[in-house]
């Protein structure tokens, strides 16, 4: 059963393949995942790549971020099917992450959740989000970048492991699958308070 985490209002697990993974599909990934990639590519757009492997997933090229903000600030409204797409269009790029990470030889869904678990509650605006954070909190989250930038380099390097060990035992190592969800996780709770402005609770600094 998926455990989600609930202390933040921002949750992700992935589950753990207990099992011997593909090692055919694992030494080809680079060149199985490109029609996934092509189609999460053609969704969020080219112009919000250009900084590593984590770069995209978030990228606001393909998310509702702009107009939000505005409707946000003027109205204090987040409109449930803008929510609707920035949840789904985070999830699939997530699966398609994860796949790429070896984290699973499942090919990515478009519309299952698979072995990803997400949880991101829909807002109360009025209640919840003060009109005026939006502004500020993409120069608030600035520490959690430059962190996030030194922790997907470890994380692409424990991937890179990861194939390896992946190869030869058939198996991903607990220890690296677990830091790598956990920079999954702390993306996603930077994403949910800067990009997806669903909730203006500042991100912990921890992987857990």
């Amino acid at each position: 059963m998926a455990e989600t985490t609930t202390a933040y209002p921002a949750g992700l697990f992935i589950d753990y393949p207990d099992r011997d993974l593909n090692r055919l599909t694992t030494f080809f990934r680079i060149f199985t995942a490109i029609p996934i990639v092509i189609i999460i590519g053609l969704l969020i757009g080219a112009g919000s790549g250009g900084d590593g492997d984590g770069g995209w997933r978030y990228g606001a090229a393909g998310l509702v971020f702009l107009p939000l903000v505005l409707m946000i600030l003027f109205r204090q409204k987040y409109p449930k099917w803008w929510f609707d797409w920035n949840f789904a269009l985070t999830k699939f790029a997530t699966r398609v992450a994860a796949y790429i990470d070896l984290l699973t030889d499942e090919y990515p869904s478009t519309d299952e959740d698979q072995i990803v678990h997400i949880e991101l509650p829909y807002p109360d605006v009025k209640n919840d989000l003060n009109r005026w954070m939006p502004l500020l909190k993409w120069l608030l989250a600035i520490p959690h970048y430059i962190i996030l930038w030194f922790l997907w380099i470890a994380a692409m390097v424990c991937v890179v492991i990861a194939w390896f060990a992946i190869l030869f035992t058939g198996r991903y190592p607990r220890g690296l699958f677990d830091f790598v969800v956990g920079v999954y996780r702390w993306s996603l709770r930077v994403a949910a308070y800067a990009i997806l402005l669903t909730t203006d609770r500042y991100p912990p600094f921890s992987l857990d």
